[in-house]
């Protein structure tokens, strides 16, 4: 005759469960998975960005840039994505930073006696560094815009569409923007900006796909490629945005 077993209450089963998920993203390793998930979502985000804020180097005076700028302001599901990536980026950050500091105090004998160039590169012994200075630069980034096209005057434009001939009446973004970028100390402040996040990028990248267990023997090498191109690619992109605005370069 078989015994009877109990089994413990589903509610029991559900608590425990709870407590090892809470538990594992409490933990180091469970930090780091975040931080790459984080960051993988993030550098997506940039791809997007980037393909809408190209659209200023169009020799339009602006038009295609300002109807971009109108949906991804007015669109419902835009904002809710944009909401959850400030989010994202304060948990990516905070995160980083905090097992950067950890991981430096659990290492008692610094780089400098140990040749920090042969045991790693200069940008994953400096990504805190790196991580912080990207952060003032996104705090530049929102005073000096978001903020401007939140709650500042924008100036209205007028547009009649020459097949319809619809006429839209819209807020001039694209004229804030050239305003920005007139200012050679903001040209450069988001150059060096760009060429900071590239090294963060970089090492990021290929940070997430060995966390994630996607960096094998095999694959790493192809991996570590696709990271620094994608990082340098998206970084040289957005560079290249306000030093064309400032000579007035169009495409």
């Amino acid at each position: 005759m078989l015994a009877k077993i109990n089994s413990p209450p589903l509610t029991i089963i559900m608590q425990t469960g709870d407590i090892t998920l809470g538990k594992k993203l409490s933990s180091s390793i469970g930090k780091k998975i975040v931080v790459a998930l984080t960051g993988l979502f993030l550098t997506m985000f940039l791809v997007v960005h980037l393909i809408g804020n190209l659209q200023l180097l169009k020799a339009d005076g602006g038009e295609a840039f300002n109807f971009y700028s109108k949906f991804m302001g007015h669109n419902p599901l835009i904002q809710i994505i944009s909401k959850v990536n400030f989010a994202l980026i304060l948990a990516h950050a905070g995160w980083g930073i905090y097992l950067a500091f950890k991981n430096r105090a659990a290492r008692p004998v610094r780089y400098a006696a140990n040749k920090p160039s042969a045991n790693s590169k200069w940008a994953s012994r400096n990504m805190a560094v790196l991580g912080t200075i990207i952060l003032a630069f996104i705090a530049v980034h929102l005073a000096k815009f978001w903020y401007n096209f939140k709650f500042g005057t924008v100036p209205e434009i007028t547009y009649t569409d020459p097949v319809t001939g619809v006429v839209s009446t819209i807020k001039n973004y694209y004229a804030e923007v050239q305003y920005g970028f007139s200012n050679p100390y903001i040209v450069v402040f988001y150059v060096i900006s760009m060429l900071v996040i590239a090294f963060h990028l970089g090492h990021g990248i290929q940070s997430a796909f060995q966390t994630l267990g996607i960096n094998n023997k095999d694959a790493a090498p192809t991996l570590k490629k696709i990271g620094y191109v994608l990082a340098y690619g998206i970084c040289l992109l957005f560079a290249i945005i306000p030093v064309f605005m400032y000579f007035h370069i169009t495409l």
